[in-house]
């Protein structure tokens, strides 16, 4: 039996060791904000949080996730108020929104450690989460928003 927490709360698995941490959130658990996309930890659409760093859910078997503190989008603020949220909302960033959760988890993972990023910094991170509407441009404006937030 595999022990994690899960946006704080304790939980258990006894199934298939090897089972990608994204089923295990999305079938199981029911939090669906975490999106499967390519499945081969390419387009960061399945990126959350463990143990406070960014990582690809679709590739993180179970046995690798066993121990470790997860945080999805639906943990990173009970009401939305994440200044990464906050930004997303006010530049009003998605188009379509598939991928918007994982971008969001990957900024937050960035501000983790960098509460102030330069634009190389921000397309550094980002990087790994594709947009297929191309949004890019609101995505790294609504990171400096939230940057200038924190100041």
């Amino acid at each position: 039996m595999l022990r994690l927490k899960v946006n704080g709360v304790e939980r258990t698995f006894d199934g298939d060791s090897q089972m990608p941490l994204l089923w295990y959130l999305r079938d199981i658990l029911g939090l669906t904000g975490t999106k499967y996309g390519c499945g081969m930890a390419l387009c960061g659409s399945c990126t959350v949080h463990q143990n406070g760093k960014a990582v690809r859910a679709c590739v993180v078997p179970m046995s690798k996730a066993a121990g470790s503190e997860i945080r999805t989008i639906e943990g990173l603020s009970s009401d939305g108020s994440h200044p990464v949220q906050k930004a997303w909302m006010k530049i009003n960033v998605p188009q379509c929104g598939y991928c918007q959760p994982g971008q969001i988890m990957q900024a937050a993972a960035l501000f983790s450690s960098n509460h102030h990023p330069t634009d190389a910094q921000i397309d550094e991170a980002m990087a790994g989460n594709l947009c297929r509407c191309g949004t890019y441009q609101r995505i790294r404006a609504a990171i400096k928003d939230a940057a200038g937030e924190r100041a």
